[in-house]
């Protein structure tokens, strides 16, 4: 099996607290936050292979996969841009860098504790172009909530407002790269409103709902509450 992270992302909404390094490099618990990513799909012995879309400031993460990346069982390679794609861009350029059909892509600044195993095999089991990685939250108003119907096709994805309880986007997917036809579209275009958006309800995106721990850093709010809530996963 093997892994995208997008670690392109320059974390605009953290310089008052994190500067000049991509999001996936700001410093948790003394570590990068990427390491803990990476430690994360450690746990699961069937990914082999990690590719790292990188952009802007790459070679902070090139280096540091460059010294630290044999403590991780991982071949690496990496999907640059030479000008900002997007995340469905730099999500179709590192699938040419990979091999396999289902491929797994990760957002290099959220942490999702999703069974990867029991994702692969619930991804295998419908015919997903993709399938989304689903967390139910309640009493919140910073994300869009996504809409499934009884066969976990996804019907909508939703504006941001205060909800009592649904599902979010869990930035974690399994892409069927035989079904997922990303090459019509745009150089630059996101994954999230021009692809995801677009194909609600034609019935070939899929939910997983996994009630997991979840983190995004992208806020100063809950970057402060990853330095405290990862102390445990050193």
């Amino acid at each position: 099996m093997e892994a995208i992270i997008l670690a392109g992302g320059l974390g605009t909404r953290l310089r008052s607290v994190v500067n000049a390094v991509p999001k996936c490099m700001a410093p948790v618990c003394g570590k990068p936050f990427l390491y803990f990513l990476l430690n994360y799909l450690s746990r699961f012995r069937e990914i082999n292979k990690v590719v790292l879309s990188v952009g802007h400031l790459r070679e902070i993460v090139v280096d540091w996969i460059g010294d630290n990346g044999d403590e991780f069982p991982f071949e690496f390679d990496f999907a640059a841009e030479d000008v900002p794609l997007g995340t469905g861009g730099a999500i179709r350029l590192s699938l040419r860098k990979t091999v396999g059909n289902a491929v797994l892509v990760l957002n290099g600044d959220t942490f999702f504790d999703v069974n990867i195993r029991e994702f692969h095999e619930f991804h295998l089991s419908v015919p997903a172009a993709v399938s989304l990685a689903l967390k139910p939250m309640s009493e919140f108003e910073r994300y869009g909530t996504v809409s499934i119907d009884d066969n976990r096709t996804i019907q909508s994805f939703n504006e941001k407002q205060y909800r009592k309880a649904g599902l979010i986007n869990g930035g974690v997917y399994f892409i069927d790269k035989s079904l997922c036809a990303l090459d019509g579209l745009p150089e630059k275009f996101s994954f999230e409103t021009d692809f995801l958006q677009q194909r609600a309800g034609c019935g070939n995106l899929y939910g997983f709902v996994e009630d997991k721990y979840f983190i995004d850093i992208g806020v100063p709010e809950d970057y402060a509450r990853a330095n405290d809530e990862f102390k445990h996963l050193l």
